[in-house]
């Protein structure tokens, strides 16, 4: 990687990137990177938070899906629960990959978190993982005296594809009607299949997720519907043409990351639909850039602009009717 190249990236994450090592998936290696995140130790859960792992059956059952659990071990009265989706272009991934920034929402907000083991495309295309989502959102509501859960203030987000998976999860609640939501955070989502088509994006910077992985993450999930005219709908969340009545919605991005336009128009068109959107650009950042070092102060910032937002729309918000 030349100096030139580099100098885009913000002085803090620079030793980050020259050590990331580009990954680029396919077919043919994908099993073997299941294999090595399966393998991943799982961190003890802290002596302050809950950390509990059970299995529900989707809404039809034809299957099985794994819902993990965070909640403060004091936790007593009904709280605001938030529905999460990891990241990993749609075809890689577990709940257990973030735990860190789950355990610092429970932490500092005082929330429950219920993470969702969704299935992987390839061999999962839309709407398996989706779907299963939606059943962890309505377990959640149905559930939600047991687990202490305020069924009035659920909210949904994630990372990358998990952000993709949380604004399509918000729509085809909206459109569905059994749960309302009442916010959506929105961590560089996967919002758009179009970008994939786009020559004028330089990834050179984003060793994580290429304009190639894109790719092959958007032709994974969306099976013989890649490259179409027009795509199912909640397949892709940024081509919905109304995006009226969502919940408000917080999205952070980096200026580097292959996501940075399709998050800025999706934020800019929730903003003209009537809905509150934040949107967080954070300078000279990559795709995953906050993964690499929680200690830095560009990462605190953007955790910090994700727990305001908890705090303020999920955690304070007057409930809604539903």
């Amino acid at each position: 990687m030349t100096e030139n190249k580099i100098s885009k990236v913000h002085p803090e994450l620079q030793n980050a990137l020259k050590k990331s090592p580009s990954i680029h998936y396919s077919k043919n290696n994908l099993w073997l990177i299941r294999l090595l995140i399966s393998l991943l130790p799982t961190p003890k859960a802290p002596k302050d938070i809950s950390i509990k792992n059970i299995v529900i059956d989707n809404r039809d059952g034809s299957t099985k899906i794994r819902l993990r659990i965070y909640q403060p071990v004091d936790h007593v009265s009904a709280k605001p629960v938030l529905i999460w989706m990891h990241g990993g272009g749609y075809i890689i991934g577990k709940p257990e990959m973030e735990d860190s920034v789950c355990i610092q929402f429970v932490r500092e907000l005082g929330i429950s978190i219920v993470s969702v083991d969704y299935r992987l495309a390839p061999k999962h295309p839309f709407p398996a993982g989706l779907e299963d989502c939606y059943s962890a959102l309505m377990w959640a509501k149905a559930n939600s005296a047991q687990f202490g859960f305020d069924v009035n203030r659920i909210g949904v987000g994630g990372t990358s594809a998990g952000g993709g998976l949380a604004a399509a999860l918000a729509q085809l609640a909206l459109d569905r009607q059994e749960v309302s939501p009442i916010f959506q955070l929105l961590t560089y989502p996967m919002l758009d299949d179009r970008t994939v088509f786009r020559t004028d994006i330089d990834d050179s910077n984003s060793p994580a997720w290429s304009q190639k992985n894109n790719r092959f993450g958007w032709e994974s999930y969306l099976g013989k519907n890649f490259g179409k005219e027009e795509a199912p709908p909640h397949a892709v969340p940024a081509r919905r043409s109304d995006l009226s009545g969502l919940p408000n919605a917080w999205i952070g991005v980096g200026t580097l990351d292959v996501f940075c336009d399709e998050d800025k128009i999706y934020a800019e068109r929730l903003r003209e639909a009537g809905i509150n959107c934040e949107l967080e650009i954070v300078q000279g950042a990559f795709h995953g850039f906050d993964v690499f070092d929680p200690t830095l102060p560009i990462v605190q910032d953007f955790r910090r602009s994700q727990i305001t937002a908890l705090r303020k729309y999920l955690v304070g918000e007057a409930p809604k009717d539903g």
